[in-house]
C-alpha cells in the first residue's frame, strides 16, 4: 500500500522541455494520504519520546523546579531564542505524565545503553525512506539534469487529482523531505543517449545511459530504481526526441540500442 514497483510520470510543459520521473510512490488516494499522515505523526511522537528520554537522563537538573508559569512559546519564537524555547519544551515534556513514565521505564538501563537505543530510534525515525524518486529533466539546447532522492527519508508527492501528473514536493519537516542529488550535463557535453543491454549478475537489465564527452564512465539514469525495459524505452524515445528533434547533424554512436556490456550499478 505504501510503495509500488517503479512507474513513470511524464511532464511536458513545452515542446522543448520534458521531465521524466520514476518513483515507487503510489498515487495518493485519500486513504493513503491519511495513512501517510498517521505515519508522520507517529514519527513525530517517537522522535519526541526519544529526545525527552535523552534530556531526562543526561541534561535534566533535578534541583531546577519546573516552570511555574507557562511561557508563551510564540513570544520565544518571535524573539528568536531557540535555545530557551527548546529548553522550555523539554522541561515541560519531562515534567508531564508521559515524560515521567518514560523516565521510569528507562531507569533500569545504563547511560550507554540508553544513549545507543535512543540514538538508533531517532536515526531510523528521521532517516527511514518510504519512497524513492528519480527524475530526468531535458531542456533542448541547454542539456539534461538527473535527480536522485538522497538516502535519507524523502517523500515526493505526485499530484494526479487533476490528471496532469504534476509533482509537488511537500517539504514538511516531519516527512523528512531532503534535497535530492542532482547533476546537470550541458548539451555540448552529451555525445549520445543510449539503451544499454547489460548483465547484472545472472540477469539481463536495460540501462538508460548518457555518454559524456571527456569522461570514461557513462552516466546511468535512474541508478537506484533501475526501471524495466518498457519504461527505459519510453524515456529513451522521449529524451532523444526532445534533444535531437530537427537536428540533422546528430548521429548516434550506438544506433538504437548501444552495445551489450557487463555494467554494474552506478550512482552518477
Amino acid at each position: 500500500m505504501l510503495t509500488t514497483s517503479p512507474h513513470l510520470y511524464l511532464r511536458r510543459p513545452s515542446p522543448t522541455t520534458a521531465e521524466f520521473t520514476v518513483t515507487t510512490c503510489p498515487p495518493l488516494t485519500l486513504p493513503l494520504r491519511l495513512y501517510l499522515l498517521a505515519i508522520s505523526l507517529l514519527r513525530v511522537a517517537i522522535f519526541t519520546a526519544a529526545t525527552t528520554t535523552i534530556y531526562s537522563r543526561f541534561f535534566h537538573d533535578p534541583s531546577r523546579p519546573p516552570p511555574p508559569i507557562p511561557i508563551s512559546l510564540l513570544d520565544l519564537l518571535y524573539q528568536g531564542d531557540i535555545l530557551l524555547l527548546a529548553s522550555h519544551l523539554l522541561q515541560t515534556l519531562h515534567s508531564s505524565p508521559p515524560g515521567q513514565f518514560l523516565a521510569s521505564i528507562t531507569a533500569p538501563l545504563s547511560n550507554s545503553a540508553l544513549a545507543v537505543i535512543a540514538s538508533v530510534i531517532t536515526y531510523f525515525t528521521l532517516c527511514t525512506q518510504l519512497h524513492t524518486t528519480e527524475s530526468l529533466l531535458v531542456l533542448r539546447g541547454l542539456g539534461i539534469q538527473t535527480s536522485t532522492s538522497s538516502s535519507s527519508f524523502s517523500s515526493p508527492i505526485p499530484n494526479t487529482s487533476d490528471g496532469s501528473n504534476r509533482w509537488r514536493g511537500w517539504k514538511w519537516w516531519f516527512w523528512g523531505t531532503t534535497p535530492t542529488k542532482t547533476r546537470f550535463i550541458p548539451t555540448e557535453k552529451i555525445r549520445d543517449v543510449l539503451i544499454n543491454e547489460a548483465f547484472r549478475g545472472f540477469e539481463v537489465r536495460y540501462y538508460l545511459i548518457v555518454i559524456v564527452e571527456g569522461e570514461e564512465d557513462v552516466v546511468v539514469v535512474f541508478p537506484k530504481l533501475l526501471p524495466g525495459r518498457k519504461i527505459v524505452e519510453e524515456v529513451w524515445r522521449g529524451v532523444r526526441g526532445c534533444l535531437y528533434e530537427g537536428d540533422p547533424n546528430h548521429q548516434s554512436l550506438g544506433g538504437s540500442w548501444g552495445q551489450t556490456a557487463t555494467l554494474g550499478r552506478k550512482d552518477s
